[in-house]
């Protein structure tokens, strides 16, 4: 069988898409680009803008277009944020949101043994439990996304992201360790650290760790030779922290900095 994905919004959801693509080939599917036909098609959805919703539903109808026969599963922020919504769209067969996208595999399964919608979204801020979504093998051979944190204590009166991820949850530091030493085995040169919120990394931990703390292990690390940040807060750029990372060989000097208003008012 052959599926394809369609990943709209942040490197998060590319991380995620990656690691549920994973599970499709190791169940045996084919992985095949979103504008083929395909048995299966899992739309990553994104609903930062009015344009992510709007683009996800497109993508939705042109994913039914292709084939009609086709298993539907829309996962992602605007499945969490509306899941009714995303439910009545017509030709979707499966609805998950953001704390579940690693059984999307067995959900799609289980719609096609039993042909009836299948809708579980859960509350995000009930279990604050990351959700390890582990890479073996990534398509892209050089460079491996790392998805070390989700979700957002912020609450931005503009911004739905807390709604449809939740609170802080950042994943543990021996696992993040091990998983860069593990992508730094399998060749990967260069790593990019990626997260909703990532600033915040360790807020929700009891040990005493910072994403700082991750840069300085990553640097140590044979074989990675570069470190990027996926996106970041301007607030994480403190004294120290530059102090710090000024010095570092393997960090990349480039940050795409997360700016909502540019207005001194």
């Amino acid at each position: 069988m052959k599926v394809a994905f369609i990943t709209l919004g942040c490197r998060v959801n590319a991380y995620e898409s990656e690691a549920m693509a994973e599970k499709f080939l190791k169940s045996g599917f084919e992985i095949v680009n979103h504008d083929e036909k395909a048995d299966v098609y899992v739309i990553n959805t994104c609903t930062v803008t009015n344009m992510g919703d709007r683009k996800s539903r497109q993508m939705i109808s042109k994913a039914r277009k292709l084939n009609k026969d086709a298993v539907i599963a829309v996962v992602g922020c605007y499945a969490q944020v509306e899941p009714q919504k995303v439910s009545q769209i017509k030709g979707v067969d499966v609805v998950l949101g953001t704390k579940n996208k690693g059984d999307v595999l067995d959900y799609v399964n289980e719609f096609i043994d039993r042909k009836k919608q299948i809708v579980n979204v859960e509350d995000v801020f009930r279990d604050k439990k990351f959700e390890d979504l582990n890479i073996d093998e990534y398509q892209d051979k050089t460079r491996a996304f790392l998805k070390i944190q989700d979700g957002c204590n912020r609450f931005c009166s503009y911004c739905l992201i807390p709604y449809a991820r939740g609170g802080v949850c950042s994943k543990e530091p021996s696992k993040v360790i091990s998983e860069m030493k593990r992508l730094a085995a399998h060749g990967f040169k260069e790593i990019i650290l990626s997260g909703i919120h990532i600033a915040s990394y360790g807020v929700d931990l009891k040990e005493n760790w910072s994403l700082m703390n991750i840069i300085e292990k990553a640097e140590e690390i044979d074989g990675i030779e570069r470190i990027r940040i996926g996106s970041i807060e301007p607030c994480f750029f403190e004294d120290a922290v530059i102090e710090k990372i000024k010095n570092m060989k393997k960090l990349c000097h480039h940050f795409h900095l997360s700016l909502q208003s540019g207005c001194t008012e």
